[in-house]
């Protein structure tokens, strides 16, 4: 397997401590804290570890301080329900002795039922459209060093973008973005594993669609995000090693909040799972530039 897709498969998995209680480490992807894609995705991998026979259908998360990168993350489950169709489960990522989600997981028997879903929509396919990587240099100059490596390395997944990113975009242009996404390599027939990578995932850039009519980006230093919630639900079995269409818009954006929603659909057009995600979105001036730092400690 890849070495990085291996490498991201084995920081999902945790490592058990007490019966409910795992441990994880974090991986520098060039953000300022830890990735909140990581946490979501090891709290759903610590609650999946505490339910048989059932698959998660649906988690909410609450981002509630900033992740610190070199210190273990310490997870502690609740078995809150285990009913006769559905499990829930609470979890608590810890660092420093204080929490930093929280996430509420819900996993169901498989069974039949009504089914219908979105339409997916008419775009290109995968086959043909130029990788993140492949970012202009002139972009990749105005952007910062430790997201220019996350642009031009070795990731465990390949993005396709629709349409151009344009990181560093000064147009305002509508709050969608649509975006082909593939881990690097295949993966086991283990559907607990495909959504914990979706989940892992699923966090980029669905918060910044919020910012695209107003002409911002963070690689600009003119705005301050950050992910206050997440919610995703998983609809249909998927393979994450297999395209799926990333379909990502932003309704409303006001009191200093974007909210932001995404479809994942596959090449054949089954709609596999739906997310959405609020998050403070700060315009800030050359002033405020030099006394940044997270909001939710001010907060």
């Amino acid at each position: 397997m890849h070495p990085v897709l291996n490498d991201l498969i084995a920081l999902l998995k945790l490592e058990r401590i007490e019966e409910n209680i795992f441990r994880g480490d974090s991986r520098d992807i060039g953000s300022a804290q830890v990735f909140g894609g990581q946490v979501v995705g090891q709290a759903l991998s610590a609650a999946q570890h505490t339910v048989e026979g059932r698959v998660a259908h649906s988690l909410h998360a609450y981002f509630l301080r900033r992740g610190d990168m070199n210190a273990p993350i310490i997870y502690d489950v609740d078995r809150a329900r285990d009913g006769g169709s559905f499990s829930n489960r609470r979890v608590v990522a810890i660092q420093h002795g204080r929490p930093i989600l929280n996430l509420a997981a819900s996993f169901q028997i498989l069974e039949g039922g009504l089914d219908h879903r979105a339409e997916m929509p008419d775009v290109p396919p995968p086959d043909g459209l130029k990788d993140l990587t492949e970012v202009a240099a002139d972009i990749l100059e105005n952007i910062p060093m430790k997201l220019r490596r996350f642009m031009t390395g070795k990731r465990p997944f390949e993005f396709r973008p629709v349409e151009p990113l344009g990181l560093d975009r000064r147009r305002k242009l509508p709050p969608k973005k649509l975006v082909w996404i593939r881990a690097v390599d295949s993966l086991p027939d283990d559907q607990a594993l495909h959504q914990n990578l979706l989940a892992y995932v699923s966090d980029f850039e669905l918060l910044a669609t919020s910012t695209l009519p107003h002409g911002l980006s963070f690689t600009r230093h003119n705005v301050i995000m950050a992910s206050l919630d997440h919610a995703l639900w998983f609809h249909r079995d998927f393979r994450i090693d297999e395209w799926l269409l990333y379909s990502m818009d932003s309704p409303n954006a006001s009191g200093a909040r974007g909210f932001a929603r995404g479809q994942l659909f596959t090449e054949n057009g089954n709609l596999v799972a739906s997310t959405s995600q609020e998050g403070l979105v700060r315009v800030i001036d050359s002033a405020r530039k030099q006394r940044r730092s997270d909001p939710r400690e001010q907060s």
